[in-house]
């Protein structure tokens, strides 16, 4: 059984690699070797956190990009957003939500709102 110490640890572990550490030396470290180990972690999760932040505002310009060129021909957002799902199948607000992860952006604050609009918007189908 683990202590708290080591519980945090593993959750910052998880944080910032993307999964639990198995037999890692920071649970057999002593307490200087522990901190060294907590510090690096700590910085891994600082990498990580902006690492995903980037890749947040590349996935919106993407989008951006890619709705300006839809709306140029179809003339208005809706009609661009209508055009840019129709060849999917939507069988509920979950299918709009995967929909919108795909382009990386379901975790902003437009990718939420872009959910909501879309759910006024495609067509769902039952299964």
């Amino acid at each position: 059984m683990y202590t708290y110490k080591e519980d945090a640890f593993s959750d910052l572990f998880k944080g910032a690699f993307g999964f639990r550490p198995h037999n890692h030396k920071f649970y057999d470290a002593s307490p200087a070797e522990k901190q060294e180990i907590w510090d690096y972690t700590c910085k891994s999760l600082e990498r990580s956190i902006a690492d995903q932040e980037a890749a947040k505002e590349r996935a919106l310009e993407e989008w951006h990009a890619d709705l300006e060129v839809f709306t140029k021909f179809a003339g208005t957002r809706y009609s661009a957003l209508r055009w840019m799902t129709q060849e999917e199948k939507f069988y509920d607000r979950q299918s709009v939500e995967h929909w919108v992860w795909k382009r990386g952006i379901l975790f902003t604050d437009e990718g939420r709102a872009l959910v909501k609009e879309l759910d006024k918007i495609v067509k769902y189908e039952s299964s």
